[in-house]
């Protein structure tokens, strides 16, 4: 399973919409599709949710591949279930996002919606991958068996800038379950993290416990916390009531 069934989906499927993330797997999936002559409508959903970096990350794959970004903005926070943010609020998001760009695609001429899940992906652990099914969002990658580590490969193999950019779940995985998602929030959170990628952190985590961040990151980067302290604390203290370190450091990409 591979490319070579990727080719044979994309000649069956040659007009497509792609909810392009601008994370690794969409964006080899956006260059597998160009590389296979199907005629592929590159769509980014903007949320309260992503970063402003993801965007200007799916700008720049787009341009480096000549394809056009379709900009769809939506206001998620105006779902009450996806703002109150329950157990399986990832489902209730993925409903309204790609309802909404279903609907879009379809009006624009691409009978078919796909996405960047890939075959590494369990299931059984996320809720968003049944609405995805409901939806009857088609996943390339996972269907011909490609896993995360082979579409990191090929990626590098294209020479695609995205090929090792670490995993980033939407900034609303920071909130504890149950505890209301606001604007106000989720921007600290932004700010928070971009203060720690301007310190020189990379596959990070601010997690928001009631008022206190509490910063996850990788083994080999627990010395640079220690070095950079003074500078966390004077510019994420205005942001958080308490800025505490959890031991149990994040794993690698």
């Amino acid at each position: 399973m591979g490319y070579t069934e990727l080719r044979t989906f994309f000649q069956e499927n040659p007009r497509v919409a792609l909810g392009f993330s601008g994370g690794v797997d969409s964006a080899w999936l956006l260059y597998a599709a160009v590389d296979c002559g199907a005629q592929v409508g590159a769509y980014y959903v903007k949320t309260a949710f992503q970063p402003a970096f993801e965007l200007r990350d799916a700008q720049r794959l787009c341009a480096q591949l000549g394809v056009e970004l379709r900009v769809a903005e939506l206001d998620i926070l105006s779902w009450e279930a996806v703002r109150n943010n329950p157990a399986d609020r990832c489902y209730h998001c993925k409903r309204a996002l790609f309802g909404a760009l279903k609907e879009r695609a379809l009006a624009e001429g691409f009978p078919v919606l796909i996405d960047g899940t890939n075959a590494s992906d369990d299931a059984g652990d996320r809720p968003g991958m049944r609405a995805l099914g409901e939806l009857s969002v088609r996943s390339p990658l996972r269907e011909c068996g490609l896993t995360k580590a082979q579409v990191r490969e090929l990626s590098r193999q294209a020479g695609l800038f995205t090929w090792d950019k670490p995993a980033y779940a939407c900034l609303a995985t920071r909130v504890p379950s149950g505890q209301e998602l606001t604007g106000e929030v989720l921007g600290k959170i932004e700010a928070a993290e971009d203060v720690l990628f301007g310190l020189g952190f990379s596959d990070f985590r601010v997690r928001l416990r009631g008022e206190e961040a509490r910063l996850q990151v990788l083994p080999e980067q627990m010395p640079l916390v220690l070095e950079k302290r003074q500078a966390i604390l004077e510019r994420l203290g205005g942001l958080f009531a308490e800025v505490t370190l959890d031991l149990r450091s994040r794993q690698g990409l």
